[in-house]
């Protein structure tokens, strides 16, 4: 018998190979075509022949609920008498002078309820303006800070008052939130160019907000030491950008800022930035947009910021009451709360913050806005719960309930001038239940403030450490 020739084997090996993988390839192709299209349900059907067939008469067990991972929290009302108890080795401190105290259930009446009457609230008073700012606005809401044109050589800065907008862009790059002069600045240069504008007249537009930047219910020492006049538009809050403390005009201050980074991008700006009101109509040039309430109201009770808590309470007012003004923020902050059935009938309310001395409020009302914040009917007003600082963790409770049993249970608004010593949180006691207290202590002795603010502590850790 001849041989083959090996050269010639390998070759048609090499032809099999080849038309072996076409084929799998064309099948392979062809399935997945069928499976996109649908042809494969039609060609096997909707029933699918199971891989093994059941046995005649046989029935598989029930599958077990699995146990949950965590024990569920306790339900049903804490004993006012255990409450008590708990409390009461804390409640004989003397640092804790004129007392309020009220501690109830996540919902319901409370079990706790020592002392009478309203009393300053200080900054808790935070609590009813961000509860108020997300019902009214939502916690989506954004701000925005715009450039509008205004004639043929004129843009106008227009504020939108938003809280925390920048002077300069995040210095880790372009962020998912950036709000700021330099970010604005090149966007609005960006278009300008294209539009073969080199060289405009500047004017800012800071009319959002109305009456006075200062209110008359504080003294007049806060000025410029404690808190920035309240307008629509500023930078970093209106602090100095040469150094330490604040601008005595936020506005002109962010404008000057704006023309400094135009011209860093190539447009030059004449010398003189005037104030105006930007009239209706006018083409928009260029954007940046807050971060959301929600996130906003988190970081105003995380660190307690004064001048973003009285630019939420302006915009509330501009909401309900077309009126962005001190006024107008009180009226309405107290309108939307009183509409989510908040009883503000002692209440006397000056201003967004609690920096008046002049508030007034019932630490039961303060219980009743946090047991609202924490109802599933409302979920638009959660971050009012997941913005309170954590004992000895972050934000003003940072620093505080150092080696305490509080640590890491309890979530608090603090409260605290001179005189005032305030907490307000909730907390979950050793049995697993949801607690929420407020305790406000007035006509506190200066000397004693840190004693005071120690001894709230002591009662928020008592309720920690309470089976109730």
């Amino acid at each position: 018998m001849a041989r083959t020739d090996p050269r010639r084997r390998r070759s048609r090996r090499r032809v099999l190979a080849w038309v072996a993988g076409v084929l799998v390839l064309a099948l392979a192709g062809g399935g997945v075509a069928a499976y996109e299209t649908g042809r494969l349900d039609q060609w096997l059907g909707d029933d699918v022949a199971p891989i093994v067939a059941p046995v005649p008469g046989f029935t598989a067990p029930t599958a077990p609920t699995p146990r949950p991972v965590a024990r569920p929290a306790q339900s049903g009302r804490p004993s006012a008498v255990a409450v008590r108890r708990g409390l009461a080795a804390a409640l004989v401190d003397p640092h804790l002078a004129d007392l309020r105290a009220v501690v109830a259930p996540l919902h319901g009446r409370p079990v706790l309820d020592l002392g009478h009457g309203s009393s300053t609230p200080a900054s808790t008073l935070k609590l009813l303006t961000s509860a108020a700012a997300l019902e009214a606005l939502g916690p989506d809401h954004t701000f925005a800070t715009r450039v509008v044109k205004d004639g043929r050589k004129r843009i106008v800065l227009v504020g939108g008052g938003d809280p925390f907008l920048a002077s300069k862009q995040p210095a880790d790059g372009p962020a998912r939130h950036d709000a700021s002069l330099q970010t604005l600045a090149r966007l609005t240069a960006r278009e300008l160019r294209a539009r073969g504008d080199r060289s405009v007249r500047l004017a800012y537009d800071a009319s959002l907000f109305t009456g006075p930047r200062v209110d008359p219910h504080w003294p007049k020492t806060y000025i410029p030491d404690v808190v920035t006049p309240i307008t629509a538009l500023w930078a970093d809050q209106g602090s100095d950008p040469d150094g330490e403390g604040r601008v005595p005009d936020p506005p002109a201050t962010a404008a000057q800022l704006f023309a400094t980074y135009l011209e860093k991008e190539g447009v030059k700006v004449e010398p003189k930035i005037v104030p105006t009101k930007a009239p209706g109509g006018t083409r928009e040039i260029a954007r940046v947009t807050s971060r959301p309430v929600s996130d906003i109201v988190e970081r105003v009770l995380q660190v307690s910021d004064n001048e973003a808590a009285e630019v939420l309470a302006h915009q509330v007012g501009l909401a309900v009451e077309g009126d962005g003004s001190f006024d107008g923020g009180v009226r309405g902050v107290t309108k939307v709360l009183s509409g989510l059935g908040i009883d503000l009938r002692d209440a006397r309310i000056q201003d967004g913050s609690g920096l008046s001395r002049h508030d007034r409020l019932d630490a039961d009302t303060l219980v009743q806005v946090l047991q609202l914040a924490s109802s599933p009917d409302h979920p638009e007003l959660r971050s009012v719960i997941t913005g309170l600082p954590v004992a000895a963790y972050d934000g003003s409770l940072g620093y505080r309930f150092d080696d305490s049993p509080g640590r890491g249970l309890v979530r608090a608004k603090t409260g605290t001038l001179t005189g005032t010593s305030a907490l307000a949180g909730i907390t979950t006691d050793a049995r697993g239940r949801v607690l929420v207290f407020a305790f406000v202590s007035n006509h506190v002795k200066y000397a004693e403030t840190l004693d005071t603010r120690a001894a709230l502590d002591r009662l928020a850790s008592a309720l920690a450490t309470c089976r109730c």
